[in-house]
């Protein structure tokens, strides 16, 4: 081309905590697929070697030393192109200490580590309680091109180690590594970031995210390459691998951004390391591409996909069960399952009971045969009756009331269970994030299961989520959408009986659990004294609950367990007027 640039690749990768031989396959099928195109440098996820989050992982010293001997592995296989560097995530130790790390890899060697700086201890992090946080930030000339390494959360600060290594180290290119996780328009809030930050520092940003579902949590990829102007030069889809190349024509004069150093920049050490003053001309030039990030329904449908999909496989189940009511969130669960494990992998019960309508029959049953899986019909009528007599002599004389309804649940949890234990299927409870909330959920009932796939959705967004999904292919009967919800445990239920309207009640828990919002600023958003002093006595005395809850993916920005972490025994009145 007769024009010297730097072909960068970003390879987001679905890697799984503790893997250590498949994720070290993964990352050489991505050095070895980069190569073949001539890549310069290629950036792979934060701890790429060990999957992220370790959690407690790391506190084993057997897991530390089988981390850094992967990396060995990985940095003697590098031999095979003389051509390629690469930065990999991996867990360093010095000492006694640890440091999440980037490990810089060209030609069987290890020419530089960065160890991450701003550890991140909120929300979901705790990387603080494993984590030493690093001091310098190097600068590596690659192919003629001085390039930043950095990790996650250190470029999210303004004057975080991007700053020192623009200003003092008079980077071109930063490289970040990532392992953000996924709530929705996590993807905006990124790139008016990076956008930020490139502008801010009048530099070129490659940002490497990784995708893949880990318990609780989803990466959604969508990593990026922006210019010094903000501007999205490359883009990878979300939630699913993906390698993004770029040619980068880094040599073009350009200003550097007129900054004063902050004490935090000059407390950064910043050493030059230099990789390879040479560079191979390209006899073309790779056009970078630019996936269209996904609506807002489609992301959340798709992350809760790929968040099913990952917990069943990577935990080593194949099957997964469900209990339909002929309700929406068994409806929308179902459909989620097979769109994520497939047809066959999914096995759908339905319980009658003495209160259980002809309609929820019906509409239960169409849904089945609409997606094409396994449908059981098992009665509990005669289980149902037996309890009662069984409990009549103690029960003498006392009025039948939430007890007998909750009799009901549990036996159907139990089935369920049954069916779990002997046929090694995974069951997926149904319950959504406003039943979790305010406690309308029976524990050992309907809360039983091993992974609850829409914990973390609301039941106004449950409707939305599955009209949206009826659009691409109807499969959800219409009679579903247009009955009142009703758990169908006495006669004539319904769950406006107990709850306010699911369209009060959403919002009230929206802005009390995810915004922290008081009482007073609740009502001043509209809603009536009496319905947001109930809505939040029931959050508040159904912690209990929520801790014996399965995982669930999260989707928002608090989501119930790591999120949002309430003592169980609390005095506190969320609901006493200031």
């Amino acid at each position: 081309m007769g024009k010297e640039i730097l072909r960068v690749a970003l390879s987001q990768l679905n890697l799984t905590v503790g893997d250590f031989s498949g994720n070290q396959s993964k990352i050489s099928q991505a050095m070895a697929k980069a190569a073949k195109q001539k890549v310069d440098l290629l950036a792979l996820p934060e701890l790429a070697v060990t999957g992220y989050p370790p959690e407690d992982l790391l506190l084993k010293p057997s897991f530390i030393k089988d981390n850094l001997a992967t990396l060995d592995k990985i940095t003697t296989y590098s031999n095979n192109f003389p051509q390629l560097c690469t930065v990999i995530g991996f867990v360093d130790q010095k000492q006694d200490k640890l440091y999440n790390a980037a490990a810089l890899i060209y030609r069987g060697e290890c020419l530089g580590i960065y160890h991450k700086i701003l550890l991140p201890n909120y929300g979901v992090f705790d990387e603080k309680r494993y984590f030493a946080s690093g001091c310098q930030c190097p600068v590596f000339t690659i192919a003629n091109q001085p390039v930043g390494i950095n990790i996650c959360e250190d470029i999210w600060h303004s004057d975080g180690p991007c700053a020192s290594q623009v200003i003092q180290g008079r980077a071109r290119l930063i490289i970040n590594i990532n392992a953000s996780p996924y709530h929705y328009r996590k993807g905006n809030l990124r790139l008016d970031m990076l956008a930020s930050r490139a502008r801010d520092n009048q530099v070129t940003i490659a940002y490497c995210n990784l995708v893949g579902g880990q318990d609780e949590l989803v990466f959604d990829g969508q990593s990026l390459i922006v210019n010094q102007e903000g501007e999205v030069l490359a883009r990878a889809p979300q939630f699913e691998e993906a390698l993004l190349i770029a040619d980068l024509a880094l040599t073009t004069k350009k200003k550097f951004p007129k900054r004063r150093l902050t004490a935090r920049h000059t407390s950064y050490l910043v050493p030059e390391v230099v990789v390879s003053r040479t560079w191979k001309d390209k006899e073309t030039v790779i056009k970078p591409s630019k996936s269209i990030p996904l609506n807002h329904l489609e992301e959340v449908y798709q992350a809760l996909v790929l968040g099913v999909h990952d917990y069943v496989k990577k935990n080593n189940f194949s099957t997964v069960v469900i209990g339909l009511s002929g309700g929406i969130d068994s409806a929308l669960t179902a459909t989620i399952a097979v769109d994520a494990l497939g047809k066959e992998q999914v096995k759908c019960v339905f319980m009658p009971s003495r209160y259980t309508s002809k309609q929820s029959r019906e509409d239960a049953l169409q849904l089945a045969r609409n997606l094409g899986v396994e449908w059981l019909e098992i009665p509990i009528e005669p289980v149902f009756a037996a309890y009662l007599e069984v409990l009549k002599p103690t029960f003498s004389g006392i009025a039948a009331d939430i007890t007998e309804e909750n009799l009901q649940a549990r036996i159907r949890g139990n089935l369920l269970m049954a069916l779990s234990n002997k046929f090694g299927w995974l069951l997926l409870s149904t319950g959504n994030k406003s039943e979790t909330s305010v406690g309308y959920a029976t524990l050992y009932g309907d809360m039983s299961g091993g992974f609850a796939v829409l914990k973390d959705v609301f039941k106004t967004l449950v409707y939305q989520l599955a009209r949206h999904r009826n659009a691409t292919g109807k499969v959800i009967p219409e009679p579903i959408f247009s009955k009142a919800p009703t758990a169908e445990l006495k006669a004539d239920q319904k769950d406006s009986d107990s709850l306010p309207a699911y369209e009060v009640l959403d919002p009230i828990l929206q802005a009390y659990v995810e915004e922290d919002k008081s009482l007073e600023e609740i009502i001043k958003q509209g809603y009536k004294l009496e319905v947001v002093s109930k809505v939040l006595k029931m959050v508040d005395r159904n912690e209990y609950k929520r801790r014996q809850a399965p995982p669930g993916v999260k989707i928002t920005t608090r989501a119930f367990g790591k999120d949002r972490r309430m003592p169980i025994t609390n005095w506190y009145n969320s609901t006493r007027s200031s």
